[in-house]
């Protein structure tokens, strides 16, 4: 079976690995699309993300969608074979509708779909065959098209953030600074949350027209001579994880407001006006990955077609190299999808 394999910096490979059977206890999910995240980009161009590096071959991947394949003899209850379904990347994490704490995704241990943090590495979902804990499956609604599926990851990451600034969203003025896929997933998590008026701002003309398509009434290009007024949002989101992203994001805020940090910025210590911080009495919100909110971001995408616009680009699995560049090119592409199973069914 054919996996996307990441073996060094800039040494990204379409493999060949064997096949498998489902241990009793397991289930296997025949993969048939995945979209390429930043973490991604960073692995296959810089042999690291944030402090992990890559020291095995690291199968990249953890926005996958496929169908199941294989059920192990010791599965009680599980999705029939042919059932289409998301899966949720962190171990642990709690299973599709049960009533588990939350917090599971900020307790030390556990592991990710296609990342470097443990030893051995916890391989990813760009592989044609994912054998995986029954918990991690997310039968998908009737309604909800496999390949607009494949959103369900980062738009739990978005729907997870938005929920952290509260209540106070409703009926909101909110500036997304940074209009990526992350971005753009924002402004519709922002929307459907009840915000008044959105604006989205990016250094690219693609990405702003990507957030209008899902919910933002305004766009401002910054590289182009646009501006944001000082103090004029009542909370800001920054998307891109970038330093200057950030400094829009405070300088935009109105007094009293709050400020969601949900791009990854990097790991080393950044120059941030921690003054403007104080002198505005802001609320800064971290936000990482998301905890139980995959379900919610599925019931999401299957009422809401407009998403579609976010999907710009679809490789197949061979092509991996040419679609890890586009992904990279934020001036021609927003949420780049790999199709990981040439099966035709699907």
């Amino acid at each position: 079976m054919k996996a996307v394999v990441v073996h060094a910096a800039g040494d990204l490979r379409v493999d060949t690995l064997p096949d498998l059977r489902a241990a009793p206890d397991r289930v296997v999910v025949r993969v048939v699309y995945g979209g390429i995240c930043g973490s991604d980009l960073h692995y296959a161009a810089h042999g690291r993300n944030g402090p992990y590096t890559v020291t095995e071959p690291l199968v990249l991947g953890h926005e996958v969608v496929g169908v199941v394949a294989q059920v192990g003899r010791d599965v009680p209850d599980a999705p029939a074979v042919g059932t289409r379904v998301a899966l949720h990347p962190a171990t642990p994490c709690a299973p599709c509708g049960a009533a588990a704490p939350t917090g599971l995704h900020l307790r030390p241990g556990g592991s990710y779909f296609g990342s470097a943090s443990t030893r051995p590495h916890t391989q990813g979902g760009f592989v044609e065959l994912l054998e995986v804990l029954p918990g991690q499956l997310r039968p998908l609604p009737a309604e909800l098209p496999l390949r607009r599926a494949v959103l369900a990851e980062p738009l739990a990451v978005a729907v997870h953030g938005v929920a952290r600034l509260g209540e106070r969203v409703r009926g909101a003025k909110v500036l997304v600074s940074g209009a990526g896929p992350i971005g753009a997933l924002a402004v519709a998590a922002l929307r459907h949350a009840g915000a008044a008026e959105i604006t989205a701002a990016d250094l690219q003309d693609f990405p702003l027209t990507t957030a209008a398509a899902v919910g933002a009434a305004a766009t401002v290009n910054l590289s182009r001579g646009g501006t944001v007024a000082e103090s004029s949002f009542d909370m800001t989101v920054e998307a891109a994880g970038a330093v200057a992203s950030l400094a829009t994001a405070l300088h935009a805020v109105r007094p009293g407001g709050a400020v969601l940090q949900l791009g990854m910025l990097p790991r080393e210590p950044v120059p941030v006006a921690m003054s403007t911080v104080i002198a505005k009495e802001l609320t800064l919100y971290g936000s990482q990955r998301f905890d139980t909110e995959l379900d919610a971001a599925l019931a999401v995408l299957a009422a809401d077609p407009s998403f579609d616009a976010v999907l710009s680009h679809e490789f197949a699995v061979d092509a991996a190299p040419e679609a890890f560049g586009c992904a990279a090119d934020s001036s021609r592409s927003s949420k780049t999808v790999l199709r990981v199973s040439a099966d035709p069914d699907f």
